[in-house]
């Protein structure tokens, strides 16, 4: 395919994890930086872009020491770590001059707004990166159903998932290495094998509304623009089997 992204208006859920780097926990500003960097990549050839980022580098830090089994205490400082590494990110995206928002779930005035659909697509419509902060403002609710809804709600083309791994594996591939790599699957064979790269509510929202989903890797530099031009290694899920050829120039078959 030409060497050009192929959609206008992506969501994408960065996994918190990812951004400790090499800590126990907390976040590293480099990685941060790498992040900002590769949406700083696609946001200037007009893509527009929003994302959800997960709090598991701050929250599994602390969460079994202070939680005690509470879950909805727990789901609450999950909410919290998402805000702050949402602001660690628009404070990357500012240093190299984009334009960014947070939007929060959970009302914090006086650290960033309060989010609202129509304040989204405004801030979208402006040329703002608009990150999502609070996850869906509700316990019970992980940041990837938090996700796949900001995605429906923005009526984004897209909607990719950066982890730790290069796409859908059968395994965890940093723990058998000879779990098999799936280059597409649909939405329904993903709850079907329960492959737990996302979980079952995010997947059931982004199936319900025709939300492709494209998982890969978080950590290379500028593997964001590489897989929105349809390069690299990484997993699409689709029903739609034509959308997923024509975004290859071919057919694709799992490995």
């Amino acid at each position: 395919m030409a060497d050009r992204p192929f959609c206008r208006r992506i969501l994408l859920k960065a996994s918190g994890e990812a951004l400790r780097g090499g800590k126990d926990f907390g976040i590293d500003v480099s990685v941060v930086d790498r992040v900002a960097s590769d949406v700083a990549e696609v946001h200037a050839i007009g893509m527009e872009v929003g994302i959800v980022v997960g709090g598991g580098n701050i929250f599994r830090g602390i969460a079994g020491a202070f939680c005690s089994g509470d879950r909805v205490t727990g789901d609450h400082m999950g909410m919290l770590a998402t805000a702050i590494n949402s602001l660690a990110l628009r404070t990357s995206l500012t240093k190299i001059g984009v334009d960014s928002v947070v939007l929060s779930a959970i009302a914090m005035p006086q650290i960033c707004e309060s989010y609202s659909q129509r304040k989204a697509l405004v801030y979208l419509n402006m040329g703002k990166v608009v990150i999502f902060a609070g996850g869906t403002g509700n316990p019970f609710f992980t940041t990837d159903s938090a996700a796949a809804l900001r995605a429906a709600e923005i009526r984004a083309d897209l909607l990719l998932k950066g982890t730790q791994v290069d796409g859908i594996y059968s395994a965890d591939p940093r723990i058998d290495s000879s779990a098999t790599h799936f280059k597409h699957l649909s939405h329904e064979q993903l709850l079907k094998y329960k492959l737990t790269i996302m979980d079952a509510t995010a997947v059931a929202l982004a199936k319900e509304n025709d939300i492709p989903i494209i998982v890969y890797t978080i950590r290379k530099k500028g593997g964001l623009a590489k897989v929105l031009k349809g390069k690299g290694r990484f997993t699409i899920v689709s029903d739609n089997r034509s959308w997923s050829t024509n975004f290859f120039d071919k057919e694709i078959e799992n490995e």
